[in-house]
């Protein structure tokens, strides 16, 4: 009985998050309707589309020298 609430509450978690990401339907049918692994693929699938690192060229890497030798030549000023 534990294991099936369980699974209910974790269903029903999926679903709110998946609403928050407008997803009302998959493959013609309610979320309500869809087995708990079916909404764990989705949501899975949802959020690596989302993620802010997901796409090509998202992290930049930067040349450390090049940063140290511009900091050299224009210092940072304070103005008291």
């Amino acid at each position: 009985m534990q294991l099936q609430e369980s699974m209910e509450s974790k269903k029903e978690e999926l679903v709110n998050k998946l609403i928050s990401f407008n997803v009302f339907k998959i493959k013609q049918k309610q979320l309500f309707e869809l087995s708990l692994e079916q909404l764990e693929h989705a949501y899975d699938k949802i959020v690596g589309a989302a993620h802010p690192h997901s796409g090509v060229g998202a992290i930049q890497w930067t040349n450390k020298t090049k940063r140290r030798r511009q900091a050299r030549r224009h210092p940072i000023r304070s103005h008291d």
